[in-house]
């Protein structure tokens, strides 16, 4: 099923994407219930019935969940919507740290 903007996941409206990668597109989103602005992580359809990439996005979300420092993500939820695997994380403004790593070194 592919992810469009204005579609909803539960109670997440996707507003636009954001971001890529290997496992799949990043959307800011509106959490209706809660009213604030997070970040959703949509598996990719091309990965939605393989059960490896499917375990290792599950393990990526718990390993996240696990974790409660100040630099790491807050994790909300992990879900599956209509055949579409999803994880919900605060949205951070600014730049990503591919943009700022030759500041950093």
């Amino acid at each position: 099923m592919p992810v469009l903007p204005g579609q909803s996941l539960l109670h997440y409206r996707l507003v636009e994407k954001i971001g890529a990668g290997g496992m799949g597109d990043v959307w800011r989103a509106v959490d209706t219930r809660l009213d604030r602005e997070v970040a959703v992580k949509v598996m990719s359809e091309r990965l939605a019935h393989d059960t490896e990439a499917l375990a290792r996005f599950e393990r990526e979300a718990r390993a996240v969940a696990a974790l409660s420092h100040p630099n790491v993500l807050a994790l909300y939820d992990v879900g599956r919507e209509d055949g579409v695997s999803y994880v919900v994380t605060e949205l951070l403004h600014g730049t990503t740290l591919r943009t700022d790593w030759p500041k950093v070194r």
